[in-house]
């Protein structure tokens, strides 16, 4: 099987999907803008910084979302698709996924945002495949807050990865598994993957890829 892996924010997307949706939902009135953007942007240094506690950062992303009814959230999300994401959607990028799939290539999109934000964004690539941050329902059928088995984030996108061959009846060897990621928060599967692509990469991850000789991609020379 030939495998094409993405990343999702900041690399399809010239935005991060998961901080993006934080401050729409303080802009439609979901959440107090002073502490809330003050909480988010110390989760997203975090992130950055290679330091981000993924389940104490679900628990805040999904406070206002857990507040609202899922008729309400669905109605939002539909929103922020068509003000947000719908404009940072990229000709290079949606072109870059094409040519994959018109080669034969199985999509996938592997990613440390949670899937209620992500799910409708894989399909606007046309991306059946998900692998995203698995958010668990209580008992009354709603988000509690917490993670759904191993979470997509850094080492754990590894293991959500070989969970996903496994249920086809593949391992590593089975795949020419192709990589795109802008964050060194994925070295674990680029080191894995047989064709690591540094993607929009920041400077830690550009700096990595120069010495390992691996390929680097601008999709958003605009942005890098």
């Amino acid at each position: 099987m030939k495998l094409a892996l993405f990343d999702l924010d900041h690399t399809l997307l010239p935005i991060d999907s998961d901080y993006s949706w934080g401050q729409f939902t303080t802009r439609i009135g979901w959440t107090d803008p002073v502490e809330f953007t003050r909480r988010n942007d110390e989760f997203f240094a975090d992130y950055q910084a290679g330091t981000l506690d993924v389940h104490d950062y679900v628990r805040f992303a999904t406070e206002a979302l857990r507040r609202h009814s899922p008729d309400q959230a669905a109605a939002a999300h539909e929103r922020f698709m068509a003000e947000v994401i719908g404009p940072n959607l990229q000709p290079q990028a949606l072109e870059l996924v094409q040519r994959h799939r018109d080669a034969g290539d199985q999509v996938l999109i592997i990613t440390a945002t949670n899937d209620f934000v992500t799910r409708p964004i894989a399909q606007a690539f046309g991306v059946t495949e998900l692998i995203a941050i698995e958010l668990e329902r209580g008992l009354d059928g709603w988000y509690s807050g917490e993670i759904r088995g191993t979470p997509s984030f850094r080492e754990g996108k590894v293991a959500r990865l070989q969970q996903w061959l496994a249920a086809r009846g593949l391992g590593w060897d089975d795949c020419d598994m192709t990589f795109y990621s802008d964050s060194t928060n994925d070295l674990p599967l680029l080191e894995r993957a047989h064709n690591p692509v540094a993607t929009n990469p920041g400077a830690a991850l550009r700096e990595i890829a120069q010495q390992r000789g691996w390929r680097i991609l601008d999709l958003f020379p605009e942005s890098a």
